[in-house]
């Protein structure tokens, strides 16, 4: 009998002590498994962070590309403004030069004709500035329209990522949530209000 009580404490014994070894095995593994969701709730906050920042930038690039735009513009009209007064200023002061070249005194025929010559220079230099400048001009101009265009490409990208990393970050913080046994409590509450 004695060896009969004696094997049943140790049977006893080893079922409490194979349960406590157990519980803590599954205690470890559930640790495990959280350690693991909360790496991918990290994973997924930085896509996120890194969906926003790219929509920032795309929104910067369109603001930027307009103000190039609008730049662009509003110095083509100064530079057709200055272009329409070069040219009148070169008609007013060719006239009267023009007229002298038909002058019976030779020596005034000849220096017209070497003014002339001087005012045509001078008007090929300045006429080739403004072109320079209107070049400069029409080239921040298709800058900043591809700027707009990057951007908004870089938007729709970045909102579309951004939603779904935002989807991807939710659905990790529910599985989170839900293998750490937080909210479950709230759940069975609303069930008995309803």
């Amino acid at each position: 009998m004695k060896k009969l009580v004696f094997l049943a404490s140790v049977t006893l014994l080893m079922l409490f002590l194979s349960s406590a070894v157990f519980s803590q095995a599954t205690v470890d593994k559930k640790a495990a498994e959280l350690k693991k969701l909360e790496a991918g709730i990290a994973t997924a906050n930085l896509n996120v962070a890194k969906n926003e920042k790219l929509l920032a930038v795309a929104d910067s690039l369109v603001s930027t590309g307009t103000t190039q735009i609008a730049e662009a513009k509003a110095e083509a009209k100064t530079l057709a403004a200055e272009r329409k007064k070069l040219d009148k200023d070169y008609a007013t002061s060719k006239k009267p030069l023009e007229k002298l070249l038909g002058s019976k005194d030779k020596a005034e025929a000849t220096q017209a004709k070497a003014d002339i010559k001087a005012l045509d220079t001078q008007y090929k230099t300045d006429v080739k500035a403004m072109d320079l400048r209107t070049k400069d001009n029409v080239k921040k101009s298709a800058t900043g329209t591809t700027n707009v265009t990057k951007g908004k490409t870089g938007k729709k990208t970045a909102e579309t990522g951004l939603k779904t990393t935002m989807d991807a970050a939710d659905a990790a913080q529910a599985k989170y949530d839900a293998a750490a046994g937080v909210g479950q409590e709230d759940s069975g509450d609303k069930k008995k209000k309803k």
